[in-house]
């Protein structure tokens, strides 16, 4: 595993102004990804830890501190080229699939290429490819609310791959599923870090999830305390 961290948030702070005064959500936190590296985030609600993943990629902004990318710090950078980033460099699975219900699971899959601008027959050929190493082929001229839970869940992790991102986000995949479909979540999740070498970083509830992987940070209050 190269040691080089391809996602790292430093001292990042996150405060919200409600009703007149301040909330403290994210308090000065400082977290690296390593390259093919699963990170577990595990905390009561509200301790900040959906707030950190969404800063980590870039879907909001820190109040203070700094994100950067493979190096590259991308705190300032203009939504345009943060969207692109998001778009190329990293996968998003959050705990409803937030598929299209008017699309078919081949056509979610396929819909990050398409806003890339990409061919529309390398972008179904890249998305039927997934689709079988996840064991969907048969379900992908469904629509959405044709299939089961775990596989609408799992053509979403299908649709977070389909860019070959670096590092792929969850925040509680497993969290909408009974448990022996969350387990299947998770043994796919990590085969996927495995055999394409992909960081992950997971947001859970759920400790023996969070025991499988390589590391585990518990937040507290908006700070990292273990």
């Amino acid at each position: 595993m190269n040691d080089a961290p391809v996602l790292r948030a430093e001292e990042v702070w996150r405060v919200f102004r409600r009703e007149g005064y301040d909330v403290e959500v994210l308090k000065g936190i400082s977290l690296s990804i390593g390259r093919g590296e699963t990170v577990g985030v595990v905390g009561v609600s509200g301790a900040g830890k959906t707030t950190l993943l969404q800063i980590l990629g870039t879907l909001d902004r820190a109040t203070s501190g700094k994100i950067l990318f493979d190096g590259r710090d991308v705190t300032g950078l203009p939504e345009e080229e943060l969207a692109l980033l998001r778009n190329r460099k990293i996968g998003f699975v959050f705990q409803f699939h937030n598929l299209l219900p008017e699309f078919s699971v081949l056509e979610n899959v396929m819909l990050p290429c398409r806003i890339a601008g990409m061919d529309r027959e390398e972008a179904r050929g890249r998305a039927e490819s997934l689709l079988a190493e996840v064991g969907l082929s048969r379900r992908a001229s469904h629509r959405v609310g044709e299939v089961s839970g775990g596989e609408q869940q799992r053509a979403a992790v299908c649709r977070a791959l389909v860019m070959e991102p670096a590092v792929l986000l969850a925040d509680e995949p497993t969290g909408n599923l009974d448990r022996g479909t969350a387990f299947g979540m998770v043994d796919l999740l990590l085969e996927l870090n495995r055999s394409r070498g992909l960081s992950l970083l997971m947001v859970t509830h759920n400790d023996h999830v969070a025991s499988r992987l390589h590391r585990v940070v518990r937040i507290d209050d908006g700070r990292i305390v273990a």
